[in-house]
């Protein structure tokens, strides 16, 4: 079943990395998503580059699912395994359901591109009305993580906001 061309998702990008936020990095991962977001169809109406800082993940993930009322939240940085690389730990703190498909669906997609995949610890989960999902903070692991799933996202997103079952 085609998706009506009228329906165009609404989509927050964020970005977690201290040296992006520091102006020490430019935010290519970020800006690629954004690039990738338009084949869903979507748009994106709200775009933030932050610090690894699980607070502020926090707050900006409930403000942009509760206040804002986007349909998906696209994170990209913060799922390795440094000690800074706290937002899939944000993430579970703010999500009301797992959504552990995803997340499979991307290593199992990179797997086959690179074994570094399998050290991607990034999640999925719904928070009422909105689908977050964790991307890796390179722009490579962005890139081939979110074309693993654009396909099957839209009819995902229709059912978290109610449009279809």
């Amino acid at each position: 079943m085609q998706k009506p061309a009228n329906i165009i998702y609404k989509v927050a990008v964020l970005t977690i990395s201290d040296k992006c936020s520091k102006g020490q990095r430019e935010d290519e991962s970020g800006k690629l998503i954004q690039e990738l977001v338009k084949h869903l169809p979507g748009k994106v109406v709200k775009y933030e580059v932050i610090p690894d800082e699980p607070e502020i993940i926090k707050e900006r993930l409930v403000n942009y699912s509760d206040q804002i009322k986007v349909d998906l939240v696209l994170t990209n940085g913060g799922t390795g395994f440094t000690t800074r690389d706290m937002t899939p730990e944000a993430t579970q703190q703010v999500i009301e359901r797992n959504v552990p498909g995803i997340p499979e669906a991307m290593r199992i997609e990179c797997l086959r591109l690179t074994k570094r995949a399998m050290l991607s610890r990034g999640i999925a989960g719904i928070r009422g009305k909105t689908l977050i999902v964790n991307l890796p903070g390179s722009s490579r692991g962005a890139k081939e993580s979110l074309e693993a799933i654009l396909e099957g996202l839209p009819h995902g997103l229709d059912m978290v906001v109610g449009r279809e079952h």
